[in-house]
């Protein structure tokens, strides 16, 4: 079952305002709260790209960075390299 782009649209807009609340509260460096946040505005895009291109065959520009690609670095490839890749 698909679902409809709008909903999964207004679903990661919510997850994005939850995240701001939560960053804004922030009691330590390694708050739950914000972590949680963090994950669900993740979850959320996903079923919005996802739903995008279901539905008309369109993805954004975006994408959610799997923490083990943060392995690159190891791999003498630098942020900038790594920028300059993703505005291509």
């Amino acid at each position: 079952m698909s679902i409809d782009p709008r909903v999964a649209l207004a679903s990661l807009a919510s997850a994005l305002e939850e995240h701001l609340a939560a960053a804004a509260a922030r009691r330590s460096d390694g708050d739950p709260a914000v972590e949680a946040a963090f994950f669900a505005v993740a979850d959320a895009f996903e079923v919005y790209d996802d739903a995008l291109y279901e539905a008309y065959g369109e993805v954004t520009p975006l994408q959610v960075i799997d923490g083990d690609e943060d392995d690159d670095d190891d791999e003498g490839i630098d942020d900038d390299e790594d920028l300059e890749i993703l505005q291509d």
